[in-house]
């Protein structure tokens, strides 16, 4: 793809005392991909959505394309176990759009066409904490599509859910590329990062070794590490 940048990294580092997680990362992250993060525990996937998404004090170079306002895009991160409030489903929605300075007037039809986006609207009024796995991590995504973001950061977004509710996340995350949100996803699936990604990012040790369209990922030769990788993992799902 090409245009203007939503995000770009040039030799971007962070730290953490003395350890290194990431090392000279260069990312561009372009309008409507949907960037597969994959790597073993401790690679470094989770620190870099969180430096993508401005969260951390970092080396090297962080730039984003503004408004005339001088605004960073509309952005928003699903974690892997969603923080979410000890109010209504409802409410949830509710707390979220104001935070993000939706004009009131917009909110109640905002929040609604949110959960019956994602098929919760019978459970609105039920505490967001005693819902299953499935429907809260559906709540934490709707909460983040409410605000309209124009990127979507996603930390392992289906992990510990059963196959039912894995497949409704996905059918999810793939409407919301369609509709030309960018996406960056950290995953162990990689039949996931095969089925949703257009593009695929492999880190070892903090580092990107292997950045590649996602057919070529799964298709041509790679570094020795991202290979075994790869068929450890083909291994496993098998």
């Amino acid at each position: 793809m090409s245009g203007v940048p939503l995000i770009e990294l040039r030799g971007a580092a962070v730290r953490f005392g003395a350890l290194a997680a990431l090392t000279d990362v260069d990312f561009v992250l372009q309008p409507g991909e949907c960037v597969a993060l994959v790597g073993a525990n401790g690679s470094g996937k989770t620190t870099l959505l969180r430096l993508l998404h401005g969260q951390l004090a970092h080396a090297g170079t962080r730039r984003t394309v503004c408004d005339d306002a001088g605004r960073e895009p509309a952005q928003a991160m699903v974690f892997q176990r969603p923080f979410l409030l000890r109010l209504s489903a409802w409410h949830n929605l509710m707390v979220a759009l104001w935070l993000a300075r939706v004009p009131r007037a917009e909110r109640a039809a905002r929040a609604l066409q949110a959960l019956q986006r994602v098929g919760l609207a019978e459970q609105r009024n039920r505490p967001a904490r005693v819902l299953s796995g499935g429907q809260q991590q559906r709540l934490a995504l709707a909460r983040a599509w409410a605000v309209r973001p124009r990127v979507l950061f996603l930390d392992e977004p289906t992990a510990s859910l059963d196959p039912g509710a894995k497949r409704e996340i996905e059918q999810l995350i793939a409407e919301f590329a369609q509709e030309g949100m960018a996406l960056v996803m950290s995953t162990h699936n990689l039949g996931q990062a095969k089925r949703l990604a257009t593009r695929v990012l492999y880190l070892e040790s903090g580092r990107v070794i292997v950045d590649l369209p996602t057919a070529s990922f799964f298709n041509q030769v790679l570094p020795e590490a991202a290979a075994q990788f790869v068929k450890g993992e083909a291994v496993w799902q098998t």
